[in-house]
């Protein structure tokens, strides 16, 4: 009786990794017809997802792009974030208006605050398993021991089983073997200016490293639109902050938060 239960336990597993499930399968739209049209209609809801940085003066862009994709996702509940002290020291703490700026009301957030690494691994797998969450966002410190592709696993079937988007902002990591359904690799464009030279929507050049779907490889530029709470694809070229070669353009995203690190043009830590 116990191998049949081990053997019908490992045919479940097997198939939520493989997405054959119904609620495997279901997906949610970024607002971005490019993007929802290379993903098969949008990111896998029930599954894990990855965010980088494409490089340090970047990490705020990632974070932003994080909330988004969490906003789009939960349906208006609330949404938990898994954060690691070290990612406050080193990055500034979470900055309350910035969030109102991107569409997420404080009362929707429920904020938990980790000492390391494998903490918040252990924090984000409990949270992934509460089905009346709208979504679960959790940001180590850089590459911790313990994330491996075990630990990525349990966190995407956790994810899987109670149908709670978990996304994993990668702050000062590097990419590593994982049970991911998508990896990201972010960084900021100029936004466009609205009338008057008002500032504009935030804006995204996302690359997207990793698809089980097969997108990988592409990129886009995109807007953030939080009265929509929803991406807007943008035409490459320097009005979206992207020059003819491909290289941004000189400009910031999101400021860095309250107490964060701040970096010259060239990419070097000022200060």
């Amino acid at each position: 009786m116990a191998n049949v239960d081990l053997e019908a336990l490992r045919y479940q597993v097997s198939r939520l990794e493989r997405g054959s499930s119904p609620i495997a399968a279901a997906r949610f739209g970024t607002g971005s017809q490019a993007i929802d049209a290379a993903l098969g209609g949008g990111l896998v809801r029930a599954a894990l997802h990855e965010v980088f940085a494409d490089g340090m003066p970047s990490e705020p862009a990632a974070a932003a792009f994080a909330i988004a994709l969490a906003l789009r996702a939960s349906d208006g509940k609330p949404i938990v974030w898994v954060r690691q002290d070290f990612v406050g020291l080193e990055m500034g703490e979470i900055y309350a208006p910035g969030l109102a700026e991107l569409g997420l009301s404080p009362e929707r957030l429920i904020l938990v605050r980790a000492r390391d690494g494998p903490s918040v691994l252990r924090a984000g797998e409990e949270a992934a398993r509460c089905p009346p969450l709208g979504a679960v966002l959790i940001e180590p410190w850089g590459n911790p021991k313990t994330l491996g592709l075990v630990a990525t696993r349990r966190l995407a079937l956790a994810a899987s089983r109670a149908n709670v988007p978990l996304f994993m902002v990668r702050a000062g990591g590097t990419p590593t073997p994982s049970a991911a359904a998508s990896r990201w690799s972010i960084r900021s464009a100029l936004s466009r200016a609205f009338p008057a030279e008002a500032p504009g929507h935030p804006s995204f050049v996302a690359n997207l490293l990793r698809d089980r779907a097969g997108a990988a490889g592409q990129g886009w530029v995109v807007e953030w639109n939080r009265d929509r709470l929803s991406f807007t694809d943008i035409a490459a070229g320097t009005a979206a902050g992207i020059s003819p070669d491909g290289a941004p353009l000189p400009g910031r995203l999101v400021p860095d938060p309250a107490g964060g690190p701040h970096y010259a043009r060239d990419g070097r830590r000022a200060g």
